[in-house]
């Protein structure tokens, strides 16, 4: 595994891989969810996740979340989520381990750290006596190899969110916490924010390339168009382009993102326009201080622009962040 493969999966976690959701995120409003168990204010509920059905006797009123990245949707949709998992302070992230794009309503809710560091407490899980517990299958935050354990404490449901845009996440949690209309109303509002910064803004001619970049002894990764970086910019009104498949030097391929050599990404960095993912004006020049790519066109043009820390999970927060700062940038 290459380094920045370790630190994209970290940031799964830490705010800034699988993903990033993969963490996807995308112009569409997915409202649809897999149980048709569920009725709207019928209690209780059965609903399917990733592990099997899970009946929840009663409308949740104390979540806690093993998930620091489902945390963030969960906070989106105004659900009851009184505790969660932390990861270690840094880059992306506030003093408590909280994502830096949701910390501000963290504090405002009173959210309190479920454990620090990523390392799944029972005792502290059972110690917040809650009524629902969510879980995650994908990223360096998932506690799904301690379902059995969980289930003993409270119903507990557990999510991908590393193959979904947040809004199919959000009607899944949406469903289990009975905040339908919650989820569908704040996927419905970003993707009309999406529609008016896309209407507003002059996108650049030529393909845009989405890239992490941190320097020319790590690999690159391509944001693929139809991962959560490409679908978000692709709506705004890009044209993403990703890296040819043989390329990518992943031990598994991904949905979201392929990895390339220095040597591949002079071949692959064609794009007009390129945008640093979890990048800073550090790593724009990083990226133009890189000799063999400096007849990349974007670098050649000066057409590189970071979208922050924050920018790698995608969730309602930091996608919002995206289409503030991409707006910022291309306001006709």
């Amino acid at each position: 595994m290459t380094s920045v493969t370790r630190r994209l999966l970290a940031a799964a976690t830490v705010g800034l891989l699988a993903l990033a959701a993969t963490g996807c995120t995308s112009a569409a409003a997915p409202t649809e969810t897999d149980s048709p168990a569920a009725e709207a204010g019928a209690w209780p509920r059965t609903v399917t996740h990733e592990l099997g059905e899970t009946t929840i006797p009663s409308q949740p009123k104390k979540i806690v979340s093993t998930s620091l990245t489902i945390t963030g949707t969960l906070l989106a949709i105004d659900a009851p989520v009184i505790a969660s998992a932390a990861t270690t302070p840094g880059d992306g992230s506030d003093e408590r381990g909280f994502f830096d794009q949701w910390s501000a309503v963290a504090t405002e809710r009173g959210l309190d750290v479920l454990y620090p560091d990523l390392e799944v407490d029972i005792e502290s899980i059972i110690a917040a006596d809650p009524d629902l517990i969510v879980v995650s299958t994908s990223g360096a935050d998932s506690a799904a190899a301690n379902y059995k354990e969980l289930q003993d404490i409270a119903p507990t449901v557990v999510y991908n969110y590393g193959d979904k845009t947040w809004e199919a996440l959000a009607a899944q949690l949406g469903e289990a916490t009975g905040l339908e209309e919650n989820a569908a109303t704040v996927a419905a509002d970003f993707d009309a924010r999406v529609r008016e910064v896309a209407g507003e803004i002059t996108v650049p001619a030529g393909d845009t390339n989405v890239i992490v970049y941190n320097g020319p002894e790590y690999d690159t990764a391509f944001a693929k168009p139809g991962g959560s970086h490409g679908t978000l910019l692709n709506a705004l009104g890009f044209r993403v382009a990703g890296a040819p498949d043989e390329f990518d030097t992943s031990e598994r391929a991904r949905q979201d993102f392929a990895f390339l050599s220095l040597e591949n990404t002079t071949a692959a960095l064609t794009g007009s326009t390129v945008f640093i993912v979890s990048g800073t004006e550090e790593n724009k020049k990083l990226l133009q201080d890189t000799s063999v790519l400096a007849n990349a066109p974007a670098v050649a043009s000066g057409a590189i622009y970071p979208l922050g820390n924050s920018s790698f999970r995608i969730d309602y927060y930091s996608g919002s962040q995206i289409v503030d700062q991409v707006e910022s940038l291309f306001a006709s």
